[in-house]
């Protein structure tokens, strides 16, 4: 017999989605690409020191730069990463954070 999973969705883990849109279609060109990969290694980082969680790659494609990233806190996890997601200079962008079922979008 199996035992149900609670519904308060506590060992849900929670998501921080963001998306970037480049200057060209497709990937992007090298630089926009660098500087994606480099503030991902500082998320990592720093999603690491606070103990939040952790960034766990990326997708280049149709114009646009996604970032992922997952822990037990959506809003902890953003916090820490809002800094160096609004440092990026692409635009527009915009952060999912999807709490279990609920999902918020902020605009960067």
């Amino acid at each position: 017999m199996e035992t149900p999973t609670a519904p308060d969705g506590a060992d849900e883990e929670h998501v921080v989605i963001a998306h970037f849109r480049l200057a060209r279609d497709g990937f992007g060109n090298a630089d926009q690409r660098e500087q994606i990969y480099e503030a991902e290694q500082a998320m990592q980082a720093e999603t690491e020191q606070a103990g939040v969680g952790e960034v766990d790659g990326n997708e280049f494609g149709g114009g646009e730069a996604v970032v992922y990233a997952y822990g037990p806190d959506a809003d902890a996890l953003f916090k820490v990463l809002e800094p160096t997601l609004r440092s990026l200079p692409f635009r527009p962008a915009h952060v999912l954070l999807r709490r279990g079922d609920a999902e918020t979008r902020v605009d960067l």
